[in-house]
């Protein structure tokens, strides 16, 4: 039987909260400096929240598998609609080329 942890519930989870609001830009141990814990202890925090959750926790703050498909769908249609965009930009930019050449002509004659 594991040893009863000194901190409340609510403490642990608010502790882990902050840090996944730093988003990966702060350290366990900068974070865990805040609240007043080691770096360590909160690492285990994080990872006992993300085993709870069912949480990918094999790569630092990023979703798991079904947050990384929806993303990756949202990716690949925006990816889509910038080579879309980007077609009919070269469209303009060609229009506009052989405008510029034709003002061009027209000046020289």
């Amino acid at each position: 039987m594991g040893r009863r942890s000194p901190y409340p519930a609510e403490f642990r989870n608010d502790a882990v909260a902050l840090y996944r609001a730093a988003g990966g830009k702060r350290t366990y141990a900068a974070v865990a400096a805040d609240v007043g814990v080691t770096g360590e202890t909160l690492r285990s925090w994080v990872r006992q929240a993300d085993e709870q959750t069912g949480r990918d926790n094999s790569r630092r703050g990023e979703p798991a598998a079904e947050g990384r498909d929806e993303e990756l769908a949202r990716l690949r249609a925006e990816n889509g609609r910038l080579r879309k965009a980007e077609k009919e930009w070269e469209l303009e930019r060609e229009i506009l080329r052989r405008a510029a050449q034709y003002f061009a002509k027209e000046m020289r004659t």
